[in-house]
């Protein structure tokens, strides 16, 4: 079972830290979607032996990828925290010569991209996440079915909130190439999403 250690509860806690400007929404969204993951874990764990329910491997490789989902995006929050703190290290750097001026935008073109990339790969963990809750739906145990409720909704915000955060950070980057690819897997990410709460009424 994935147990959250110093770090991720640190991570945690500076999302709610009322004097930190730098761990935002990114962060939050990640950490929601690690709950989420968390709690489709703890609904196929309580879904083993039931009857009337599918049999034990299927929820024992739920809980499996729930348990790889919830360390992965803790761990996303944190990345996502420290690529904004990258970008904002890279906006303090001098700019009075033409090879500085040059540096510093190189480094802040990096930072915008590490700031993309990190929050698209928190929505595409928390997209897997909400086919956790869909594999459930309908094959758990109905005294949990509040606990799959809880997880679809904060994995479905998770992703609008990480998608939310790439958009933006994409508007920064000059590289057309890079902003084209980012957007596109984003829109499918969006979609796909779309699909899911359509199909789940």
């Amino acid at each position: 079972m994935t147990t959250w250690n110093d770090e991720d509860i640190a991570a945690f806690l500076k999302v709610v830290d009322a004097e930190d400007d730098q761990t935002g929404g990114g962060t939050a969204a990640a950490v929601a979607g690690a709950m989420a993951a968390g709690l489709a874990g703890m609904v196929a764990r309580l879904s083993v032996g039931r009857d009337g329910m599918e049999p034990d491997p299927y929820y024992h490789e739920i809980d499996a990828e729930a348990q790889v989902l919830t360390g992965a995006l803790l761990r996303g929050g944190r990345e996502d925290s420290e690529a904004f703190g990258a970008v904002m290290r890279a906006f303090t750097l001098p700019k009075c010569t033409d090879a500085e001026v040059a540096a510093r935008s190189a480094a802040i073109q990096e930072g915008m991209v590490g700031a993309a990339k990190v929050p698209l790969q928190n929505a595409e963990r928390c997209a897997s996440v909400i086919d956790l809750v869909s594999r459930l739906r309908g094959r758990s145990n109905r005294n949990a079915a509040s606990d799959l409720e809880v997880a679809g909704a904060l994995a479905r915000t998770a992703l609008v909130g990480c998608l939310a955060n790439v958009a933006i950070n994409v508007e920064s980057i000059k590289d057309p190439n890079t902003a084209h690819a980012l957007t596109t897997r984003a829109a499918e990410l969006r979609e796909g999403l779309e699909i899911a709460e359509e199909s789940n009424g």
